[in-house]
């Protein structure tokens, strides 16, 4: 998922984003006048930043005519500015991987998977496959991705079409074992990566063959 840049370098989805960051009464009149297109562009684009949960609304009530809203980024949408907290975990885990073997990093990584799971134990050890895919995207969009599945020829197809660690993952690629390894044990089946964000694809695409889908 890109981050938020220059304005120079954006889009107009993009301006709106960061008008809305940096305003407390974003709304469809000053977006519109911000990002220089008409109202129903602006509109067109708030639907779709909705949709995808980058923001929210909230109804204003005036003494004369009609409510209107005012738009602010979600949670999810606070994800797409780089924050500083993303450069101190980078500085982190450089000093953890200086410091320590190879392996014990990796344990490292395992046990913050190992953390997830107990969290959740006992809720989906005993669901069907589909119900399991079902649960896991509930899961992922806890941890912050984005995910979806379908059915295929190929078997089952999962997609996190957004990565909450991208930033970190271009320096630290190891902090993908998690949500890698959260698939491979909610699921309890192998799983083949097809594409990945990291590396500049529109998600990162798992198949899981029939034959394992038990």
């Amino acid at each position: 998922m890109k981050t938020i840049t220059s304005k120079n370098k954006q889009s107009t989805r993009e301006i709106i984003l960061h008008a809305i960051k940096t305003s407390s009464q974003a709304n469809i009149e000053k977006l519109a006048e911000v990002a220089d297109v008409s109202p129903v562009t602006v509109r067109h684009h708030i639907n779709t930043l909705q949709a995808a949960g980058l923001i929210e609304s909230e109804s204003i009530r005036r003494k004369v005519g009609r409510p209107y809203y005012v738009y602010s980024l979600s949670e999810k949408g606070q994800e797409l500015f780089p924050k500083r907290y993303i450069r101190l975990t980078t500085r982190l885990l450089d000093e953890l991987k200086a410091r320590l073997p190879e392996e014990v990093v990796q344990e490292v990584f395992n046990s913050v998977v190992q953390g997830v799971l107990d969290d959740h134990e006992g809720e989906y050890e005993h669901l069907p496959f589909e119900n399991k895919l079902d649960y896991l995207v509930g899961l992922l969009g806890d941890e912050g991705f984005t995910s979806t599945w379908e059915r295929s020829e190929l078997g089952y197809i999962l997609r996190e079409h957004s990565c909450p660690y991208i930033s970190i993952g271009q320096h630290h690629n190891e902090i993908c074992t998690i949500d890698t390894e959260l698939i491979i044990n909610v699921l309890q089946a192998p799983i083949k990566q097809h594409s990945c964000l990291l590396q500049g694809a529109d998600c990162c695409e798992f198949v899981i063959a029939e034959e394992h889908s038990v």
